[in-house]
């Protein structure tokens, strides 16, 4: 990544964060999906099958189950670039509200014995699909939020997803006019005037390990938009804050993780 000064390193550091306060017309027209469930997976060691197989068979079932199925609004995943772990799968589905989650299993399983009625053939089936992965894994619950810039359609290729888990922090000087006005700022002076960001989705803390998370996701074309996202964030946010409004951001939170994968196309 390339280098700022203090305050907008600070400010491209803290870009995504909190930027909740408006949301596109897209959005206002469509009732955003409430609830994402991550599961964070990994490769088993012992997979013979070949990454074009593995593509295949999550495809297959991809569309004769998960795409059939109408308590899950979406569903992709995302394979390993730059994280803690190279053997990590993260599957993702979104959902149009708490009990849909629930629901979406019992319909998987009645799609499934539609997709194939002879029982031999289904278990032979998700026998190969599951074989992929580690008996381990990881669940997490994040509630949606407000502000995305959705993909202005159907992915075409594999992208770049840029994955930030920022700690939010609570200070006692801080206001909610202070944190809506700052916000709102970020959602309608940066985000939706980057040409590299092609979807931003925030969510944040429902069920997981720490309350403190707010998550976003940002899909770009490739690696090399990576440092033009940032090199227009910061373009951008000297057209939009002041030196003092970076500050006064910067008591909203602690500490951040950057995460990089591949969101594949099926």
């Amino acid at each position: 990544m390339k280098t700022t000064n203090q305050f907008f390193s600070v400010l491209i550091v803290m870009l995504l964060l909190f930027s909740t306060s408006t949301i596109l017309a897209q959005e206002e027209e469509q009732k955003r999906p409430e609830y994402v469930t991550v599961t964070m997976m990994y490769w088993n060691k012992n997979y013979d099958g070949t990454p074009e197989e593995w593509r295949a068979t999550e495809k297959e079932y991809m569309e004769k189950v998960t795409s059939k199925n109408e308590f899950i609004v979406g569903a992709g995943y995302y394979t390993h670039l730059f994280t803690e772990n190279s053997n990590e799968v993260m599957y993702v589905q979104t959902y149009p509200n708490w009990e849909a989650i629930d629901k979406a299993g019992d319909r998987n399983a009645e799609l499934e014995k539609e997709a194939w009625p002879d029982e031999e053939a289904r278990k032979a089936f998700t026998k190969k699909m599951n074989s992929a992965y580690a008996q381990f894994h990881k669940d997490e619950i994040l509630a949606t939020m407000p502000g995305a810039k959705p993909m202005a359609g159907p992915m075409e290729k594999d992208m770049v997803l840029y994955l930030r888990i920022n700690k939010m922090a609570f200070p006692e000087e801080g206001t909610g006019e202070e944190f809506k006005t700052l916000r709102k700022k970020l959602r309608d002076g940066v985000i939706a005037k980057n040409e590299y960001i092609k979807a931003y989705y925030p969510s944040m803390h429902a069920w997981g390990s720490d309350r403190r998370d707010f998550i976003e996701g940002v899909f770009l074309d490739s690696m090399g938009d990576l440092d033009k996202m940032f090199d227009k964030n910061q373009e951008l946010m000297k057209e939009v804050f002041s030196e003092e409004e970076g500050k006064a951001f910067g008591k909203y939170f602690k500490g951040h993780g950057d995460y990089l994968y591949t969101a594949i196309k099926l």
